[in-house]
């Protein structure tokens, strides 16, 4: 099973620099080794405010039980929360990995179809949505989509040159007059197991 962590780092006050730098180096090390058990897949940066120490994490465990393991492993852990969210498997996901070139964006998408909407018009929107998400993953725009806890919520994983070309792919979607969506920026983790291993 996946599972979205989002990982927030406080050093406590008085912290000395050797000590922080000592912790995150033996957390690099850690990282890659969880990379090499298939356990840490992903690892990214969200937009920070200054002094922020946050990071988005997508990792693999077989049940929440085996997760909290792996986390409490990592030796940042010790200043760190973390708010996990699990992730199911989604019938349009193109389970693509990372591709070199253009930036990565998460998008959280929530469906709320009117009420009184035919169903024959809600079948033929969601037949089409299928068919756009195999376009966009044919273009390397789409990387994985997963469902979100909770009724119709969805999470994707995309590449697009910017963020005016991201809104220009979601506002591609079949299902966009129906959904509200929250899309995050994110840059490249130093510790991400595609950066490492490529």
């Amino acid at each position: 099973m996946e599972y979205l962590v989002t990982m927030t780092t406080h050093v406590p006050q008085g912290t000395l620099e050797q000590a922080v730098d000592d912790v995150r180096a033996r957390e690099a090390a850690r990282s890659c080794e969880l990379a090499s058990q298939g356990h840490l897949l992903r690892l990214w940066r969200p937009p920070l405010e200054p002094g922020e120490w946050r990071s988005l994490g997508l990792f693999a465990a077989d049940d929440a039980g085996r997760l909290e393991n792996v986390l409490a492993s990592m030796p940042l852990r010790v200043w760190r929360t973390d708010v996990v969210t699990p992730l199911s498997a989604h019938p349009n996901d193109p389970g693509l990995a990372a591709r070199a070139g253009g930036n990565e964006f998460l998008t959280t998408f929530t469906i709320s179809i009117p009420d009184g909407t035919p169903s024959q018009a809600i079948g033929d929107a969601e037949a089409r949505e299928a068919q756009r998400t195999k376009e966009l993953a044919g273009q390397g725009h789409l990387l994985r989509l997963w469902r979100l806890p909770g009724e119709s919520r969805a999470l994707g994983l995309w590449n697009a040159r910017d963020a005016t070309e991201m809104q220009s792919i979601v506002q591609s979607l079949p299902l966009d007059p129906w959904m509200t969506t929250k899309t995050t920026p994110l840059t490249r983790h130093p510790s991400d197991p595609a950066v490492s291993t490529s």
